[in-house]
């Protein structure tokens, strides 16, 4: 009897250690997965943080970069004449309206220095500077028929323009915008933080049932 006692006893100890040792490489998989994805988390957290400075830092990097070229190029561009850089910016494309409001003068101003009267000194630099920053997007950025561009909207939502951007002397908005690594959303809040409500639409555009687009007046239900 006290060997079938042993027996038994035996049996259920090799049965108990068996499921312990089943238990056990069950769960150790698991537990290092949850480990491993614990530690991945952290480590991509880790990382992204690092991005965000490093993406900030390298934002404020190139902005200074643009200026520090394009007072560079203005100093280069000044040496010519003003009636050259008139004619420069008339071949690229610039109306007398638009050079005008560039520069923050009158067009009839304008009109008496293409023939031939004195500008001063801080008008030559502004005629210079606009060619100067023409110069750096079309060379960095690739942007054709510069003048056109700087019509160019910067968003649908908001009739603001590289233009709008420059005579307002936020020519490092112009540059961010030609670079294209800025939300034009995020430069209009720079700009202007309430134009959102300044250029709300009470209408929007649709398409019809005959397929035509026509304007309605929001629903604001």
């Amino acid at each position: 009897m006290a060997d079938v006692t042993l027996i038994n006893a035996a049996v259920s100890t090799a049965l108990t250690e068996r499921a312990t040792a089943s238990e056990s490489i069950t769960s150790s998989p698991l537990s290092e997965t949850k480990v491993a994805a614990s530690r991945l988390t952290e480590d991509v957290g880790g990382n992204r943080s690092e991005a965000r400075i490093l993406h900030e830092e390298f934002g404020d990097l190139h902005q200074r970069s643009h200026d520090a070229e394009w007072r560079a190029t203005t100093a280069e561009r000044a040496k010519s004449s003003v009636t050259t850089l008139l004619s420069d910016l008339s071949d690229l494309g610039f109306a007398w309206r638009d050079v005008a409001r560039l520069v923050g003068v009158s067009v009839p101003a304008v009109q008496k220095w293409r023939k031939g009267e004195k500008a001063s000194g801080e008008n030559r630099l502004r005629l210079a500077g606009i060619l100067a920053a023409c110069d750096i997007i079309t060379e960095h950025y690739m942007v054709e028929e510069i003048a056109s561009w700087f019509e160019l909207p910067l968003s649908s939502s908001a009739p603001v323009t590289p233009l709008d951007l420059y005579a307002h002397e936020r020519a490092d908005l112009v540059f961010e915008f030609a670079s294209g690594h800025v939300d034009p959303e995020t430069l209009l809040d720079q700009f202007e933080p309430d134009w959102r409500e300044r250029y709300r639409s009470d209408y929007e555009v649709f398409e019809a049932a005959d397929g035509h687009r026509s304007i309605r007046a929001k629903d604001r239900s």
